[in-house]
């Protein structure tokens, strides 16, 4: 026999039970965390942004549905008389804040792609960024600070987001004296407790190395997360190789993103100035001149762009009060995780907030990522950079047995092969290997030294890298340059014609 079932919606019940806990929620001032439970949507669209002062809701990743207020477009007028737009995102309650503020080419305002978590630009491979809908490319997320109880304010330099002006020359005096302009503008706003702090991730990195030089009287903490200060060595050479890709597509962005605004080309400027010279000179920050509190983000993933200036940037400044950390993971993905973001957060309190008694000054300076394999590893705390107590220890090429060995190789040999041919298979590269017999930690500066000819030609560019293999000859990866799936350990290059040493920089292990 059939049974008929009944269902029952007991819809009135449930609808009473909401609107207790709602009224619960509002009275225990958990509304953030309540809110996503309740309404399909809060959030304030883009679209409804005026220039302005806009009260606006934020979804954020981390703390639901948050109100403040969003200043749109305003005019900061700096020492030659023209004005930078930047946009202020600030508590909704009355009192002075520190300041978090960020300054790059490509708009203050953020990309968003509809569908996406996140506002950086759908690239494969650069892992899962999650951020709120306010954040601008690279750059601390509102969502993030304001509820934290800072101001966040981000910058438009010259010639960009209606900012007056072309584009000043990319990380000129011009862009820096922009920067701490905005810098001392921002610290003597009502909002403000005086206090500001720059943070954000490459072309926003590369602009807080060049500020610093300044010492700008309200700059009292910076996080250059990934960004080179030598524009010659880090971005348009790597070893005085010109880079032919990376610095294409990115100086098309900027002059696609503001067509009607002038812009130095790049490329153009490299085939006029071949060599390091003082036009380069004048690109690459004076370390030493730094003095602010710094947390640099260095990554081992990013060689060939961030990684040498990061590191570079933290050992040379003359900042008393400086940590480094070091990540060997993706880039922007790393940058926005949580346990980044509090770290990035306990800097500031202590700089910005002046909180003395949250320990950071007792953190040890240096954290670092020490990799097993692609996203495995273990960070480990030291004091110094490069680590003291590294034992440099040379290894001799054998071209006859294709190996490196301990001890000095008695027998003279030679290895070549044919450079068009762009696989190992069709004798394409010379590899020499080594099996290690007990447990080592590459972890530093490593160094190559060749005697090399070639036929046909009187120069020639040398790719170097490091692979790592497991016990059964399978080669074990790591996240690679730009986002890369499946990189080695690290990589270097050098164009032969540019291999002479300045003395009085290069080190034992670190040439320069």
């Amino acid at each position: 026999m059939m049974k008929k079932l009944k269902f029952v919606r007991y819809l009135p019940t449930r609808i009473k039970l909401m609107k207790q806990m709602k009224s619960i929620a509002k009275a225990e001032g958990a509304t953030a965390f309540m809110g996503p439970l309740f309404e399909k949507s809060k959030q304030t669209p883009l679209k409804k942004l005026k220039s302005g002062t806009n009260k606006i809701v934020v979804k954020t990743v981390h703390f639901g549905f948050q109100p403040m207020i969003m200043e749109k477009d305003v005019r900061v007028p700096v020492r030659d008389g023209v004005c930078l737009l930047v946009n202020v995102f600030r508590p909704e309650k009355e009192g002075r804040y520190p300041v978090v503020l960020s300054a790059d080419v490509y708009g203050k305002d953020p990309f968003f792609y509809p569908g996406q978590t996140s506002t950086t630009p759908a690239l494969s491979g650069i892992g899962g960024v999650s951020t709120s809908m306010y954040t601008p490319f690279e750059s601390p997320d509102p969502g993030f600070w304001v509820p934290n109880d800072y101001v966040l304010v981000k910058m438009a330099m010259r010639g960009t987001s209606d900012s007056d002006g072309d584009i000043a020359p990319f990380f000129s005096d011009v862009e820096a004296q922009d920067y701490a302009d905005v810098i001392n503008w921002a610290g003597t706003q009502p909002w403000s407790n005086g206090n500001v702090g720059t943070n954000g991730v490459s072309y926003l990195a590369v602009t807080q190395w060049q500020v610093a030089q300044l010492n700008a009287k309200h700059h009292k903490a910076m996080i250059p997360w990934e960004g080179f200060n030598d524009m010659y060595r880090d971005l348009v050479t790597h070893g005085g190789i010109p880079e032919s890709l990376l610095v294409q597509f990115w100086s098309k962005i900027v002059t696609m993103k503001w067509p009607d605004k002038a812009c130095e080309d790049v490329n153009a400027v490299l085939r006029a100035h071949p060599l390091y010279d003082e036009y380069w000179e004048s690109k690459a920050a004076v370390l030493s001149k730094i003095k602010v509190p710094m947390l640099v983000g260095a990554s081992w993933s990013t060689q060939g762009l961030h990684c040498r200036g990061s590191l570079e940037g933290f050992k040379q400044s003359s900042s008393e009060l400086k940590w480094l950390y070091i990540h060997g993971r993706k880039e922007w993905e790393h940058y926005y995780q949580r346990e980044n973001l509090e770290r990035q957060k306990r800097f500031f309190d202590y700089f910005l907030k002046e909180r003395k008694d949250n320990g950071w000054i007792d953190t040890p300076r240096v954290m670092v990522d020490v990799r097993e394999r692609f996203f495995d590893g273990h960070f480990r705390y030291e004091n110094e950079w490069p680590i003291a107590r590294t034992q440099y220890t040379p290894l001799y090429l054998d071209a006859e047995t294709s190996s490196l060995n301990i001890s000095p190789v008695v027998k003279e040999s030679k290895a070549s092969y044919n450079s068009k041919n762009k696989s190992a298979e069709k004798n394409g590269q010379a590899r020499f290997n080594i099996t290690f017999d007990t447990e080592t930690e590459l972890t530093g500066h490593m160094k190559l030294k060749l005697w090399v000819a070639t036929d046909g030609s009187d120069d020639m560019d040398l790719f170097i890298g490091i692979r790592k293999f497991d016990k059964h000859g399978k080669e074990v990866c790591f996240p690679g340059l730009n986002h890369r799936e499946g990189g080695p350990v690290t990589i270097g290059w050098l164009r032969v014609s540019h291999r002479e040493l300045d003395l009085n920089r290069s080190t034992p292990y670190q040439p320069w």
